[in-house]
């Protein structure tokens, strides 16, 4: 058996000690004996599947230390601790209420029976190992998620840089509305594979915000602007109403606009065709509150709280047209609870519309601030700069090298880690653009040896990977920049533009 297995054993004298190890072993069980709390605490830190104590040994500076060692523990973990006590004992009565601090606490009434001892402690360890198969799920599907998003982006990265060199060439207008068709869909696509690593980040608390004090009403707005034109070919109204008076909050613009866009994408989702939807943003007292209703096919009492966990859907037609893989709402409640809000949602029953209502802490700041959401023209034109980009796939390689020739750049280009290092090394550009997984050496290893040889080249990584832990891998490397697929012509600008700007 392996240390998360194990039976920690602290029940006074060596004897008993030694005596309740051997009825444990005779019985299957892993066990170790503690000579003292300070070994227990030791010994839980370094793994174990229950903990078997007698009531004498948890004086309350036992207890404490213990519960220090528990925090230590995973979020996910709850060892089992099984407890022999006097329950007729005033002594016990006064430590129940402490032990119980230490939560998954069994008590044993003395004298203790050996059959009901080991059936405790079986049950403990048959609860510690759920636990484990739990999280090993979870691993393994958010392991899934990251690997299943990452194989997207390559595909995506190259419909997107197809469409933009489209709308560059002459005669674009030609095929206008199919442009459009092919880069809202592909939008589409991106937020779904980015739903399916930020879901898998929230789980594990790695997503950092970027708060700014910023007007709630201006990310609402940029998300409303986003979803109006679907809205308006599917809903008879989707209208938006917003108090007069700024409501600031401490938030990521981004995130909430992340937020806003995937009820507002609900909305429209589950409201049949000429229905309508609204958003109202208010303030009451020291919240900001941004309810979206609909008149669509509202929720069951028992959905109410289901909706927002992972790959849960409302029930709804074998109509798919709008699709949707029941990430969104998932994503929701976990952006906005980083934000220190709450989310819930609200419906009379099946068939009667539903709303979900975002609640905020307002921002104690008075003075007018806005986050300066009016970004600069997608396609700002650089200096003429000398471009080198590594990349295996040769249909993002090309298009990005017909891109970065219309912005007036030159560019050489390589399909491999070695054939990479020696463009960018011979030719000395200005900017490199370097994807990660590359054949025979990888951008990491390119990148560090680019830094060997003391080049000052502004170097970008480019991948499918886009987690804080990869852009910190990236940035150890030697990389400047780190851009996550699908890569659009205004993050290639912006990348180059760094490079006149000295960031």
């Amino acid at each position: 058996m392996n240390d998360a297995e194990r039976v920690l054993i602290l029940v006074g004298g060596e004897r008993d000690g030694a005596l309740t190890r051997r009825l444990l072993e005779r019985d299957g069980l892993s066990a170790f004996l503690c000579h003292g709390v300070e070994q227990l605490c030791t010994e839980i830190e370094a793994g174990a599947g229950a903990a078997l104590l007698a009531e004498e040994a948890l004086t309350k500076t036992a207890v404490e230390c213990v519960r220090q060692s528990l925090d230590h523990q995973a979020v996910w973990s709850d060892l089992p601790i099984v407890v022999f006590s006097s329950a007729g004992e005033p002594r016990a009565r006064l430590l129940v209420e402490t032990i119980h601090q230490l939560g998954n606490v069994t008590f044993l009434d003395r004298p203790v029976q050996v059959r009901s001892m080991l059936a405790s402690v079986h049950a403990a360890i048959r609860s510690r190992r759920r636990q484990y198969e739990t999280r090993r799920a979870i691993e393994s599907r958010d392991s899934f998620l990251a690997m299943l998003g990452h194989e997207l982006r390559n595909p995506l990265a190259a419909i997107r840089l197809a469409i933009e060199v489209l709308e560059k060439r002459e005669g674009a207008a030609d095929g206008q509305r199919e442009h459009q068709i092919i880069g809202r869909q592909s939008r589409h696509l991106s937020r779904i594979v980015d739903e399916l690593l930020d879901v898998a980040r929230v789980t594990h608390g790695k997503i950092v915000l970027k708060p700014e004090r910023l007007n709630l009403a201006d990310s609402v707005r940029g998300a409303y602007d986003l979803i109006e034109p679907n809205a308006r070919e599917h809903l008879a109204s989707f209208v938006l109403t917003v108090d007069d008076d700024p409501i600031y909050v401490d938030g990521d613009p981004q995130r909430l606009e992340q937020v806003f866009t995937n009820l507002f994408t609900n909305a429209i989702k589950y409201t049949p065709q000429g229905g309508s939807a609204t958003v109202h943003v208010r303030a009451e007292a020291d919240r900001a509150i941004v309810s979206v209703t609909d008149t669509g096919i509202g929720l069951a009492p028992e959905m109410r709280e289901r909706v927002f966990e992972i790959f849960t859907q409302a029930e709804r037609s074998l109509d798919r047209s709008q699709g949707g893989i029941g990430l969104g709402l998932s994503l929701v409640r976990g952006v906005v609870l980083l934000h220190g809000g709450e989310v819930h949602a609200e419906s009379e029953g099946l068939g009667k519309g539903s709303s979900f209502v975002v609640t905020l802490p307002r921002s104690v700041a008075t003075a007018a601030h806005t986050n300066g959401n009016g970004a600069s023209p997608a396609f700002a034109h650089s200096t003429r700069k000398r471009v080198v980009v590594v990349e295996d796939s040769e249909d993002i390689r090309e298009l990005l090298v017909e891109l970065l020739e219309s912005f007036g750049h030159e560019v050489k280009c390589a399909d491999a880690g070695p054939a990479g290092l020696e463009t960018i090394l011979a030719t000395t550009p200005d900017v490199a653009f370097v994807d990660i997984g590359l054949p025979e050496m990888d951008g990491f290893e390119v990148a560090r040896r680019v830094r060997a040889a003391a080049s000052t080249v502004r170097l970008v990584a480019m991948t499918g990977y886009g987690q804080l832990e990869d852009r910190q891998k990236a940035a150890a490397a030697g990389f400047d920049d780190h851009l996550t697929k699908p890569v659009g012509g205004d993050a290639i600008v912006r990348a180059i533009a760094a490079v006149d700007s000295g960031k």
